[in-house]
């Protein structure tokens, strides 16, 4: 019987070098699979959030193009197509250029070119729980179209 205590002890000792192995390994991946999870939400949200300013531009110059379009239609454009997509309008800037100046809409003859860009910081409109993207980076979105005759 005196054989058997020293190998059950041995085969204990075994059990909680295994565990104590387990929690260590455990603790040094964790770290690294939660910053690269927390990246790719940073990184997936701040696409998410470009493509959304890109449609928003899109939405604006089509509003732009009809000879009657006004500053106002272009606004109205922008931000339902960013309210659709769940953001908050006031953190977004629209500009509105003709020819590239910064010009009423009402301005364009037939056939210049009406640029509206729509912009932000991502310190407004992003998520950042790792910081990887830059607070005062510019989430832009821009789309140019042609005015249309009468």
């Amino acid at each position: 019987m005196k054989a058997r205590a020293p190998q059950s002890s041995r085969r204990l000792v075994a059990a909680v070098r295994r565990r104590g192995a387990a929690v260590l390994e455990m603790a040094l991946t964790l770290g690294v699979l939660l910053a690269l999870t927390f990246g790719t939400v940073e990184f997936g949200y701040f696409f998410f959030v470009k493509n959304a300013a890109q449609g928003a531009a899109r939405e604006g110059a089509r509003a732009a193009i009809p000879p009657t379009a006004s500053n106002t239609d272009i606004t109205t454009a922008v931000n339902a197509s960013l309210s659709a997509a769940g953001l908050r309008t006031s953190d977004f800037t629209t500009t509105v250029k003709v020819n590239g100046t910064v010009a009423n809409v009402n301005t364009a003859t037939a056939g210049q070119q009406v640029e509206v860009r729509v912009t932000a910081t991502w310190s407004t409109v992003g998520l950042r729980p790792l910081g990887l993207i830059g607070a005062n980076k510019v989430v832009l979105g821009a789309a140019a179209m042609r005015k249309e005759a009468n």
